[in-house]
């Protein structure tokens, strides 16, 4: 069995998906399964995929399934994965051709069952690392941590081991197609901490079309989603009461979106929710705004 699985989530993504193809066929280290979630593509991708199959250069899996968003991706990859660790490459995204060996050499070096996986570096094109480095004095952390008391900016690539991503599934809202990933990565900040690599194992580029790039489409068309992601950060035991509070406000925004007269009785903090009322209106005001044009 191989030890690492590669997912991407793709959806009318055949434009671009060769380049991350490409980067597989040239890894030195091909103990890895290339596991693709086409979430209702109507572009020509399965028949892309299937010459690729053919072909033999890397051991590829592609299922099909009704259009659910990112996290309803996510949540068929882990119910599809099976070897011990996987990382999510997205379709515009591609591997440099030793990143893989980098990966598994560390894990093998360093990796146990004390720890949820590994945080690698995602860089641009040109070689850039986006962001920050990890920080070199550290040897593990928590995700939440890295960000929030070390410092560090930017998206990084996330290896986790299978077992582990299996818990937490997203919810999926009727008529949403989003929640932040990072719901799942910060449950299981609760319990363990990553392994840091200083390494370099993901080209990425942020195309007009991606989730990061339309955040506040995504923000006013799922409601829903956003204000459950934000109640559960909330809920973190490790987080400070600013960091509470910036999630409140987020929570009253969202909430006034789905029109949720409940919100107050269903938050995790009423005082700090009800303190955020007026943040959370402004901002409810500013994404209104700002979104018009989807909504009309």
């Amino acid at each position: 069995m191989k030890q690492l699985t590669v997912f991407t989530p793709t959806y009318n993504r055949a434009y671009c998906l060769g380049k991350c193809y490409e980067s597989l066929k040239r890894q030195t280290n091909k103990n890895l399964t290339w596991l693709i979630i086409d979430d209702g593509s109507t572009d020509h991708t399965n028949e892309l995929v299937a010459k690729w199959i053919k072909e033999e250069h890397v051991h590829i899996i592609y299922h099909w399934q009704e259009n659910q968003g990112m996290h309803g991706a996510h949540n068929t990859a882990y119910q599809l994965i099976h070897t011990e660790l996987n990382v999510c490459i997205d379709s515009d995204d591609y591997m440099p051709d030793d990143a893989v060996e980098k990966i598994l050499s560390f894990w093998n070096d360093h990796g146990s069952s004390k720890v949820s996986g590994m945080i690698g570096l995602d860089a641009y094109h040109d070689g850039d690392v986006i962001g920050t480095r990890l920080p070199d004095t550290v040897g593990s952390s928590t995700l939440f941590d890295l960000y929030n008391k070390y410092g560090v900016t930017g998206d990084k690539k996330l290896v986790y081991r299978t077992e582990l991503t299996k818990k937490y599934p997203y919810p999926i809202f009727y008529q949403e197609k989003y929640v932040g990933l990072a719901y799942k990565y910060f449950m299981l900040d609760k319990e363990y901490k990553m392994l840091l690599m200083n390494e370099v194992i993901c080209r990425v580029e942020y195309l007009a079309d991606g989730s990061s790039v339309n955040m506040l489409n995504q923000y006013r068309k799922n409601p829903k989603g956003f204000a459950f992601y934000r109640k559960e950060l909330m809920k973190l035991p490790f987080a400070s009461t600013t960091f509470k509070f910036r999630q409140a406000i987020h929570y009253v925004s969202s909430s006034l979106l789905s029109r949720n007269r409940n919100f107050l009785i269903e938050t995790p903090h009423k005082s700090l929710t009800f303190l955020a009322i007026p943040l959370g209106f402004i901002l409810y005001i500013y994404i209104i705004s700002k979104t018009k044009t989807i909504m009309s």
